[in-house]
């Protein structure tokens, strides 16, 4: 095919065109193996300079930069260990710790198709997950090797061990997955535990020589006995989050007041009808809805939260460690909050019968349920009523009951506002919420899934209406000058990825189209439908997830996919969430139950499903009790081999393999609260 030409412009600007150029570049590093064309390059970049972003594409192609995979996609091909001619007395990268359990490590760097072995010795202090500087010393096709010069950021300062005392020396022995070290209490150190007690130890001064000793002081006991407190308490933890307030919190708090100063300079919606809608356990009521008919007859609703800036003021230390901790944390019997109980469960909960400040986002539609105009402003409700989702689901089924007309047009609306989402390109993926019933000393009972109500629905098409508005609002709020702003962002999927799993489907019987954006969504949604009404096919789209990159918070814009949202930000939930999760913490939470849960049923025997498997294990999720576990291959009789797409292991003496959403039968063997991990074998 013959290419097209493309003429200079007189006024063409060689030093803007070199920028851009090296923007590409680093986009297609950044993101190596995906292919990209020309409107994606576009979209991340924020740009229209369509035409010299195609004579670039082309220029970077011709010189081996970039490679042509399809018609129009490009990826890339040129910084590379193997083959690159780096300057190893210049060059440093910089990246992410993985650290091993024989004390190396390798650095897992942006830009580099291969990751940097360091030994231990060249680590310079680095623990897992820090982010570090490097330079390259070997950059071999087989092994790139390379030393740690910089430690840039700790990944965490906080450690759960044990306390021991010999010889007039006190320390505390940490052990984690990967690695074992020991930190010395140093001489302002003011908790003394007893012998043998778990406690948090917080690091005053890292190893800078192999020679040195890490100092701390410990700042909590844990205790000695192995109980659900102490484990919950280690977990969190070990993740880095305070399990108590700092004392500049505590003095900060006793000076906050309910008394809101401001109400003149705030809408007023206290004599509105408004209310919330939340777990049946929920403590903090940070998001209400407001219905009423204006002036003109129109329909308008209103979605509010929380005013927590009221309360919160910049670069306070309520600001700072809220913004430590990130968000709540929620394990299976206990919430970490990010904000004290105070503001999180009283002056910032939107209670009934009281006034709140909030921010708001209020939607005007017309007689066709057609958004009108919308309104983004601080606001003062008075909710008056506090509903949980199991109500406000009875109340319309039944057709009847409290504020029935109010709740049926909330999700009449949210019903069709979902509809559009959905023709829009949204992707409607249900992941199954596992819940524990707990008796009164918080042993579980049972497991079971938390049902999606159309209440839950209903809410959830507010909040993400209201988040998508004001991403939007910001976005185009002035053109000149770009206002720097937080958006929640997805990128497309991997083509790859979408590619093995669809072949995976089609061995399933399921057969899906992904040729064009818009039939991957309808294809993915069209699995949904079908896991609904047979289980089996509930892996399959946890797969499909899989397939699926990472939503992230970024200040650069791309677009949610997944949601087919232009701009999308995460303006809803204040009081729990700042800007990351604790998804760590709660698993783990999850997983100390589940065994918790199974320790008295050792030598039971479960149907159970394959959910994943890697070389050394399968991983089965118990059918009955929804309980993960583990199934090591060394455990099958005759050698077993992970195929090539990850999807299936092959039985050396057996029959067919073993893949993905198949059913097993696997006996119970252990269930050790120390390892959180259920390990099973083939009944």
């Amino acid at each position: 095919m013959k290419k097209k030409k493309i003429n200079k412009s007189p006024n063409h600007n060689s030093s803007n065109t070199s920028i851009l150029s090296k923007s590409i570049i680093r986009l297609y590093a950044d993101n190596q193996g995906k292919p990209m064309g020309m409107s994606a390059v576009m979209r991340r970049l924020n740009t229209n300079k369509s035409s010299d972003i195609f004579k670039i594409l082309e220029e970077l192609e011709s010189k081996g930069t970039l490679k042509k995979v399809t018609p129009g996609k490009y990826i890339y091909n040129g910084l590379k260990i193997n083959s690159e001619k780096i300057n190893i007395k210049q060059e440093t990268f910089e990246g992410i710790v993985d650290l091993a359990s024989g004390g190396f490590a390798y650095i897992l760097c942006k830009g580099l198709s291969k990751d940097i072995f360091v030994s231990g010795a060249n680590l310079k202090s680095a623990q897992d997950g820090d982010y570090v500087q490097i330079k390259l010393t070997k950059p071999s096709v087989r092994r790139p090797e390379g030393v740690v010069t910089k430690i840039l950021q700790r990944s965490k300062s906080q450690f759960v061990g044990i306390y021991r005392v010999f010889k007039n020396e006190s320390y505390v022995i940490v052990k984690q997955r990967n690695q074992s070290f020991d930190i010395y209490l140093d001489k302002t150190n003011a908790l003394i535990p007893n012998d043998f007690d778990k406690v948090v130890v917080e690091v005053t001064a890292w190893k800078l020589r192999s020679s040195d000793r890490m100092l701390g002081t410990v700042t909590s006991i844990l205790g000695k006995e192995l109980t659900t407190d102490i484990e919950m308490k280690s977990i969190l933890a070990e993740q880095g989050f305070n399990l108590e307030f700092p004392t500049a919190v505590i003095e900060e708090m006793k000076v906050v007041t309910d008394k809101i100063s401001d109400i003149a300079s705030r809408r007023d919606f206290r004599n509105i009808c408004c209310f919330t809608i939340d777990p049946v356990d929920a403590k903090d009521f940070d998001d209400a809805l407001s219905i009423r008919r204006d002036e003109n007859n129109d329909l308008e609703i209103g979605v509010h939260i929380a005013d927590v800036s009221y309360f919160v003021e910049p670069n306070s230390a309520l600001d700072k460690e809220a913004l430590k901790r990130g968000n709540s944390v929620y394990l299976a019997d206990r919430v970490l909050p990010m904000l004290p109980e105070k503001l999180s469960n009283e002056l910032c909960s939107l209670r009934p019968n009281e006034d709140k400040a909030t921010f708001s986002v209020v939607f005007t539609f017309d007689n066709e349920k057609n958004i009108k105009n919308y309104w983004i402003g601080k606001t003062i409700i008075h909710s008056q009523r506090r509903f949980a989702y199991e109500e406000v689901q009875q109340i319309l089924t039944d057709g009847s009951g409290e504020l029935f007309d109010e709740l049926f047009l909330l999700d009449n609306i949210a019903k069709k506002i979902r509809s559009e989402r959905l023709k829009n390109g949204a992707i409607d993926f249900e992941t199954e919420e596992v819940r524990f019933k707990l008796d009164e000393d918080g042993k579980p009972l049972a497991l079971y899934v938390k049902e999606r109500l159309d209440a839950h629905m209903l809410i959830e098409e507010y909040m993400l209406l209201a988040n998508k508005y004001v991403a939007t609002f910001i976005a185009k709020k002035n053109k000149a000058i770009l206002i720097p702003f937080v958006y929640r962002i997805h990128d497309e999927p991997d083509p790859e990825k979408l590619a093995e799993f669809g072949e995976f489907a089609r061995e399933m019987g399921i057969f899906l189209d992904f040729s064009t954006p818009k039939k991957i969504s309808k294809s993915m949604n069209l699995l949904a439908d079908k896991a609904r009404q047979d289980s089996s096919l509930k892996v399959l789209q946890s797969l499909a997830i899989r397939t699926m990159a990472k939503a992230a918070y970024s200040p650069d814009n791309i677009g949610h996919y997944g949601l087919s949202f232009e701009y999308y930000t995460h303006f809803t939930s204040p009081i729990r969430r700042y800007m990351r999760k604790a998804m760590i913490a709660e698993r783990e939470s999850t997983r100390y139950f589940q065994v918790l849960y199974l320790q008295g049923q050792i030598g039971n025997e479960f149907e159970a499903i394959i959910t994943g498997m890697n070389n050394r294990a399968i991983f089965v999720e118990m059918i009955a009790n929804k309980c993960e576990a583990t199934l090591p291959l060394d455990s099958i009789e005759g050698d077993a081999e992970l195929n090539k797409n990850k999807l299936s292991i092959s039985l050396i003496r057996g029959s067919k393999p073993l893949k993905m959403g198949d059913r097993l039968k696997v006996k119970l063997i252990s269930a050790r609260l120390e390892d959180k991990e259920l390990i099973v074998e083939l009944a």
